[in-house]
């Protein structure tokens, strides 16, 4: 395994136009490579406007998928791991928010579907991503060569239950593709990817789309990446960019060593308390 490696956040900007889109993907993943990033992630519906009225009409199979085959080559022709931020993906009838992740051959690893679905009514917004999303019901863990990674995608951050199965199965990069809004973002984006970092001591590397007014909803921007001691590594603004940073293997051991959360856990209690009694 190896100390370290570089990962590449494309914080691109989302249009109503696929092939805009497709063809934004590909340039922002190329010059990522170029500039030595093995790992590169993409956002949250990078293919789709993030709108319930566009999901359907956006929607792909896996084995007819356009924008799955764009991102799988570009994949295989830098020789680089890519988690592919989500698109909205048709099986089974359905429609899901899929985060697909590619090895270094373009191969798909894994697909994590996103579990929590975005249903809200608060200042300034209401959405209701479950008018046309079905939600995931599985954890995604995947081995790559340099790193175990965990994925989540958006609204699935706010709940530490997940994250914490994810790290007690070995994940230590948390990615999460995710589009926080202009009300959510500057209240809880970047404290939530600190505190995911900090309960689990591990990387936590979250991926906006970059901010466009002329959408319906409005992507916050701020991609971030905390290491396991929260610190911010790599930080975006609102508009378009791609922001780097390196994941190193042997800080993340030192600072599980140094403060053993995960062994201090008290699991022989935990196990005994029942919710109703509390």
């Amino acid at each position: 395994m190896k100390d370290n490696f570089r990962i590449g956040l494309c914080q691109m900007k989302v249009v109503d136009d696929k092939k805009l889109n497709l063809d934004k993907a590909k340039e922002m993943i190329d010059r990522a490579a170029k500039e030595g990033a093995e790992m590169i992630i993409l956002p949250e519906m990078f293919n789709c406007p993030y709108d319930t009225n566009k999901f359907k009409a956006y929607a792909e199979s896996r084995g007819n998928s356009k924008s799955l085959k764009v991102v799988s080559n570009a994949a295989k022709n830098h020789g680089v791991y890519l988690i592919a931020g989500s698109i909205p993906e048709l099986l089974d009838g359905k429609i899901y928010n899929s985060c697909f992740i590619f090895d270094k051959k373009g191969q798909i690893l894994d697909v994590h579907r996103k579990m929590h679905l975005f249903d809200v009514d608060i200042p300034d917004i209401e959405f209701k991503e479950s008018e046309t999303i079905t939600a995931g019901n599985r954890l995604t863990v995947v081995a790559t060569d340099p790193i175990k990674i965990g994925v989540a995608i958006c609204y699935d951050m706010r709940f530490p239950e997940l994250f914490r199965l994810m790290a007690l199965k070995n994940a230590d990069l948390m990615v999460v593709p995710g589009a926080f809004n202009m009300t959510t973002g500057p209240a809880h984006w970047k404290t939530t990817v600190r505190a995911r970092a900090i309960d689990n001591q591990t990387y936590v590397a979250a991926v906006s789309p970059a901010s466009n007014k002329y959408l319906s909803y409005v992507a916050y921007g701020h991609s971030i990446i905390a290491d396991p001691w929260g610190k911010v590594i790599g930080e975006a603004g609102y508009g378009e960019e791609i922001i780097y940073a390196t994941i190193d293997i042997r800080y993340l051991k030192n600072v599980r060593e140094e403060l053993p959360l995960m062994k201090n856990r008290r699991t022989d209690i935990y196990e005994l308390i029942e919710i109703d009694k509390i």
